[in-house]
């Protein structure tokens, strides 16, 4: 997800490892064989030692959570008046604890003998797809979250049957060590490292050594407090350092795996090296790792905006919701939605782009805190000097002859949004746009698609069908992506099909509670009008939501105290506290 920086640069055999001291490399060396002695203790525990065990880090976390939030928050340079704090307990701890929850869940099933997907649909996706209704689960999400529903699609082929099958994925033969893997953390998004490590553990059998990216040093108190459960057995460490660290790590001979989340040119340079004997390793198909390595890598997503016919608080509000795809986290995110698809034959376009320079402009200014960042956004504004430049922010509207490449093929990892139109109305729009976002917009993480309910009806079948053709590992309908990223029972990665030669966005999948295999994508769908918008006589047949505006929208006056009152809630529970936080909600 950091799509912007190295967090690690190439372990060839000829590269001097004499860049860190001895006593560096003792004490790598030490960490990966605490681990390995760890691998041992974790293919000894039960399943239900193993749920134990997470219950304790469940614990931690909850404990450390308030640290956590406000670390990386000041990280940041958001202070404790800043109205957009709440994003750090969302994407931190509120992400971990809710992972934990679902994992718990899922072990526990095991170790009764029952099916991870008992109980939850199966049914079947258009070409020949099944799949699961993962997401909500539980009555307090239900109640909470009201209005988004959550599906994995598995590949072509795959059955209903065949996915309880594979349900669990390596907690099944728990016994069956996966070695020692090695996670290069993300340095953007303070929860991703701590689901990284979860997942080698849980998905693989695999003890996991965590190399923090620089950025998040100030978290790795924290991240030793959270994981202290699993740090004291010898499953997971955490060190430090920078890419020369990287470097030893990954042509470390007794590391199993690794898993990076960051760049295609880090992952390249990890794989086949740099310069020209990079180049000849290509050609003669000799990577340099010798070791099997996943990823996480970012792309352009897009937002695509089915034309309707909208009220100006239905332009108002996705607007919003559009500007806070990409003003999250000042951009750094790599599924920040990047490039807006109009229609040029929508009555309303003009109007919809006014509600949207609006939105952008009106968002509270933050810091641009990823290095790197600002000089891609400076040069945004050089690719298109009629762009409109807002201090921290750029948008960028393709017009007439202006060439849309650069918005196209750089993920800028900045508050850099574009506009693009392509002409059509109904489905002839939309698949349009479909065939615009898979083929020419980089990668294939994820994609946002906007449309109001009774269009979507019009479109009937034809509507699921564009969804289907979308290559994206996960899609948001009426939702951003990000909404996927934190619900743990959603898969996290790009599109299948990607390998070391030609990497994209990535290669397989994180989060996935439920530990399904053969995962295509996954679907999440929300309510296109918030309360009271979305009440029955009043959406056009929309979805209900109990939500005015969504907590993370940077427009939600209340988003800081709803996050961290979720937060707690998560972590503690407590009726009363809950209560204060829907209030405030109702506030946003």
């Amino acid at each position: 997800m950091t799509s912007a920086t190295t967090t690690a640069t190439p372990a060839a055999k000829s590269a001097p490892t004499n860049e860190l001291s001895t006593d560096e490399r003792t004490r790598l060396d030490s960490a990966i064989a605490e681990l390995q002695t760890g691998s041992r203790t974790w293919t000894a525990l039960a399943l239900t030692q193993r749920v134990t065990l997470l219950r304790a880090v469940r614990t931690s976390v909850a404990a450390a959570s308030e640290d956590w939030a406000n670390t990386a928050a000041a990280s940041k340079g958001l202070d404790g008046r800043h109205p957009l704090r709440g994003e750090e307990w969302l994407s931190g701890p509120y992400s971990v604890l809710g992972a934990l929850d679902a994992y718990i869940e899922t072990l526990s099933r095991l170790a009764a003998g029952t099916n991870p997907l008992d109980g939850i649909t199966i049914d079947r996706a258009p070409g020949g797809r099944s799949r699961v209704h993962a997401f909500p689960l539980t009555g307090i999400d239900k109640f909470l979250l009201s209005g988004y529903t959550g599906e994995v699609w598995l590949e072509p082929g795959v059955t209903p049957n065949t996915a309880r099958a594979a349900a669990g994925l390596a907690q099944r033969t728990p016994t069956v060590s996966g070695g020692v893997g090695l996670v290069l953390g993300a340095g953007n998004v303070t929860s991703i490292p701590v689901l990284d490590v979860l997942y080698e553990l849980l998905a693989h059998n695999r003890t996991a050594l965590l190399k923090v990216n620089p950025t998040q040093d100030a978290l790795v108190p924290v991240y030793k407090r959270a994981f202290a459960p699993l740090i004291e057995p010898g499953l997971v460490r955490i060190v430090r350092g920078g890419p020369e660290v990287g470097a030893y790590l990954t042509g470390h001979s007794d590391l199993a795996h690794v898993h990076i989340t960051g760049s295609a040119a880090t992952f390249d340079a990890i794989v086949w090296g740099t310069g020209a004997a990079a180049k000849r390793r290509r050609r003669e198909n000799r990577p340099q790792l010798k070791k099997p390595i996943t990823a996480e890598l970012g792309g352009v997503s897009p937002i695509i905006v089915v034309p309707g016919d909208w009220s100006d608080a239905d332009l108002t509000y996705h607007a919003e919701h559009i500007a806070t795809m990409r003003l999250q986290n000042s951009g750094h995110n790599c599924i920040a939605g990047q490039v807006v698809i109009l229609s040029s034959d929508w009555a309303q376009a003009d109007a919809f782009r006014a509600a949207l320079r609006r939105a952008y402009a009106n968002a509270p200014e933050r810091p641009i805190w990823y290095p790197g960042s600002p000089t891609r956004m400076h040069r945004a504004a050089d690719d298109y000097p009629d762009a409109l430049v807002l201090g921290d922010r750029v948008l960028v509207e393709i017009e007439g002859d202006d060439d849309p490449t650069a918005l196209q093929n750089t993920e800028y990892f900045a508050p850099v949004l574009g506009v693009v139109s392509v002409a059509g109305a109904g489905q002839e729009f939309l698949d349009a746009a479909v065939s615009y976002a898979n083929d020419r917009l980089q990668g294939t993480l994820g994609a946002n698609l906007i449309i109001a309910p009774a269009t979507e009806r019009a479109l009937g079948g034809g509507f699921e069908r564009a969804i289907a053709n979308l290559r994206y590992g996960s899609i948001a309908i009426n939702g951003w992506t990000a909404f996927g990223f934190i619900t743990p029972t959603m898969t996290w990665g790009a599109f299948p099909g990607n390998t070391i030669d030609d990497v994209g966005s990535g290669i397989g999948v994180v989060h996935n509670a439920l530990l399904l295999d053969h995962v295509e994508r996954s679907v999440i769908r929300g309510p296109f009008r918030p309360l009271p918008r979305s009440l029955p006589i009043l959406n056009g047949g929309g979805r209900l939501t109990i939500l005015p505006k969504p907590p993370w929208f940077v427009s939600a006056r209340t988003g800081a105290a709803v996050s961290e009152g979720l937060t707690r809630f998560r972590a503690n529970g407590g009726v009363l506290g809950l209560v204060k936080t829907l209030t405030k909600a109702l506030q946003a």
